[in-house]
């Protein structure tokens, strides 16, 4: 695959070659996941219209829903002002972002004040995670 388009090269990377990516569900508007991406990824997801990210833990591209089918199909893709931040516009298949089984990664919200405050998990497991990788 070749990655030389000048489109990339306008992509602030960071020091590891990675720009941080926000994937937004269309439609709702619901935030569902942050991930990484390197060149070879955002390449990817532009040539598959799926999202492809770059997992830092096993160090190799991960094209969202290979294990889970819960792949994104990419409407948009925008690049923040600053030119270091990418949005993924998706559409969610079987509406589950999360490793939880959860519709969206961001399912902790913090509750009460300062001193007493704590996360509560506010959104459902949609499907036993064990049941989604094997």
């Amino acid at each position: 695959m070749s990655i030389a388009g000048k489109w990339l090269n306008k992509v602030k990377w960071d020091e590891q070659g990675l720009v941080p990516v926000i994937a937004q569900e269309v439609g709702s508007n619901d935030v569902l996941m942050f991930a990484w991406m390197n060149r070879d990824a955002l390449a990817k997801t532009v040539e598959l219209g799926e999202a492809v990210y770059w997992s830092r833990s096993r160090k190799k591209l991960w094209h969202k829903g290979e294990e889970s089918g819960h792949t994104q199909k990419v409407h948009e893709i925008r690049l923040d002002c600053d030119e270091d931040v990418v949005l993924l516009k998706v559409e969610q298949v079987g509406r589950i972002a999360c490793h939880t089984g959860r519709h969206s990664c961001f399912f902790q919200k913090f509750e009460g004040d300062a001193n007493s405050g704590d996360w509560q998990s506010v959104d459902p497991v949609l499907k036993d995670p064990d049941s989604i990788y094997k």
